[in-house]
């Protein structure tokens, strides 16, 4: 992916999404306690393989740290993405 999507955070809905080429991925999660739980990461087959669950999961963990949350990511993928980003370490729960 060049350009990264544009992500829209939806928290009433508690999940953040994106388009691309008219297709929808998205990445849900809760709060619970002072931690956002990521349980569902989404990008569908038309547009895989571009980065999109990345920059998604980027975000969430991102918004986390800036409303002082922990992140328990109970999703395989993004619990695969935070071990390979150590960067955010201090966030996990």
């Amino acid at each position: 992916m060049t350009t990264p999507p544009d992500i829209r955070h939806q928290p009433d809905r508690r999940r953040f999404t994106t388009t691309v080429e008219g297709h929808e991925a998205e990445l849900e999660y809760r709060i619970d306690g002072g931690v956002m739980d990521i349980t569902h990461v989404v990008v569908p087959d038309q547009v895989g393989g571009r980065g999109i669950a990345s920059q998604l999961t980027l975000a969430a963990f991102e918004q986390a740290r800036a409303d002082g949350l922990n992140v328990r990511p109970t999703c395989p993928y993004a619990a695969a993405w935070a071990e390979r980003h150590p960067e955010f370490n201090q966030l996990l729960a």
